[in-house]
């Protein structure tokens, strides 16, 4: 039996672990396109802010680790084809040789790339590069490349491209460092994964430490400052960065760094040359046994639909959503019958001292899916407010009015307030087609540094069924 999994990142390794784990006879090779296999990019803000004092501490495991496993790694390696009929790989390696690798099961896990926004200045032949300060970030050499500007160049201030999950993180983190950032959000709230009311507190957060944000504002082009002009005005390596405003003002930013960082898409090349169904945002179509339309080709990951368990199939790019649908190509290229059990979105960001998170629908999606929503917001302090220290957490709960079924919460509170935690009860209520009046019945621990009687999610639940009765 020999597995081929392509990518070495979260859905690649997980599938190569799960195969070596159930049967150590198998032959399981593995194609990275880079060096750093097993590498945890969602933790590269906290590289950039030296809270991560170095960048192999972001290796979940190390590449003797992972070969100590019994696998094969084949790093600085590229997937060019698949050759379905013929069960073959080919790859071409650093040094330019191609070479075919026969298979019997190949799994696909080549991830997502990054969205390039029409922007001017990001792409043709006079498009502005990481070596001008103008850096997209989703690999480890996207990373290296940011830190040799912050490290050669002393930036002073920054501009980010987008407040999403990795926008919010990476302005905290240059923040850390010392720069001056502007965040610029094209839609009219930041981290728009939440409702506009919770937005506005992250928008709060990043206003209280120091943060420029502009929100409803579309870049529409970037550039360096031409010589004549820095002449003039001593900008010299300056960036300049032009954006319409929310009421279509025109609005010009300089700065020595801009970051990128609008979402990604799925990288389905490879898999789509090879004859493989797409489905939702032009990802790989697969099964819930992560089984492609191509015969003995799994995939999973970033590159793949999602289940979710509320709306079906859609595309939904989680890293613990790539470990699961790893683990579960793995076990089904061995000849098993598991089932990738879905998603619900489950997300947690920090930001600064707060935290925000979400689980299951929201009051627009939900209804889009044709349920009846209503959303209800509420509070409740994390732990009794006698005990020192205690924060409170605003939530917003939407559940279904006709059957009162849980479909969706929303947190945001101190991040001392374990508002992860707290979003997981939420995530595993819903999970389980839990009605919000029956949360209530969930028996949880107490004691008053850390909880109340009552949990907070609780206090939710009872001010959703309060208000919809």
């Amino acid at each position: 039996m020999h597995l081929i999994a392509i990518g070495g990142s979260d859905a690649g390794i997980s599938a190569a672990l799960r195969a070596r784990e159930l049967d150590p006879a198998a032959e399981v090779t593995v194609v990275v396109a880079d060096a750093y296999p097993n590498f945890s990019i969602c933790g590269i803000p906290y590289y950039v802010s030296g809270e991560v004092t170095h960048w192999r501490n972001l290796a979940h495991r190390t590449i003797a680790d992972l070969e100590a496993t019994g696998m094969n790694l084949r790093i600085d390696t590229t997937a060019r084809r698949i050759d379905v009929a013929g069960r073959k790989l080919l790859v071409t390696s650093a040094g330019g040789n191609e070479e075919l690798l026969a298979y019997d099961k190949l799994v696909v896990g080549t991830g997502a790339v990054p969205f390039r926004p029409p922007i001017e200045g990001l792409d043709g032949p006079a498009a502005l590069a990481a070596a001008d300060g103008v850096h997209l970030l989703h690999s480890m050499g996207d990373t290296f490349a940011v830190m040799e500007t912050l490290e050669n160049t002393a930036p002073k201030s920054a501009v980010i491209v987008g407040a999403g999950y990795i926008g919010l993180e990476m302005a905290e983190a240059l923040v850390a460092r010392g720069l001056a950032v502007t965040q610029m959000e094209q839609l009219p709230e930041v981290l728009p994964t939440l409702d506009p009311e919770l937005g506005a507190l992250v928008r709060a957060e990043l206003r209280a430490h120091g943060v420029e944000v502009l929100t409803s504002t579309t870049v529409s082009a970037v550039s360096a400052v031409s010589a004549v002009s820095a002449a003039n005005s001593g900008e010299a390596g300056r960036i300049r960065i032009e954006a319409t405003g929310r009421d279509g003002e025109a609005i010009t930013r300089l700065a020595d760094l801009v970051l990128v960082v609008v979402g990604a898409r799925p990288d389905t090349a490879l898999a789509s040359a090879a004859g493989a169904t797409l489905g939702p945002k032009g990802a790989i179509a697969v099964d819930r046994f992560m089984r492609t339309s191509l015969p003995d080709v799994l995939a999973a990951g970033d590159c793949v639909v999602t289940h979710h368990r509320l709306l079906g199939e859609s595309y939904l790019p989680l890293g613990t959503t790539a470990h699961k649908q790893g683990r579960v190509a793995g076990e089904n290229a061995l000849g098993g019958n598991r089932q990738f059990a879905g998603s619900l979105g489950t997300q947690v960001v920090k930001i600064f001292d707060q935290v925000a998170s979400r689980t299951g629908l929201r009051d627009h999606e939900a209804a889009a899916a044709g349920f009846d929503p209503v959303t209800v917001e509420s509070e409740a302090d994390d732990h009794k407010a006698y005990y020192p220290d205690s924060h409170r957490i605003r939530m917003r709960f939407t559940g279904d009015l006709g059957t009162g079924h849980l479909l969706g919460v929303q947190l945001f509170g101190h991040r001392r307030a374990e508002v992860a935690k707290r979003i997981d009860i939420a995530a595993t209520a819903i999970f389980h087609d839990m009605k919000v009046d029956a949360v209530s019945d969930l028996d949880l621990s107490y004691t008053p540094p850390l909880g109340s009687p009552w949990e907070a999610i609780q206090i939710g639940a009872q001010a959703w069924t309060k208000w919809t009765r």
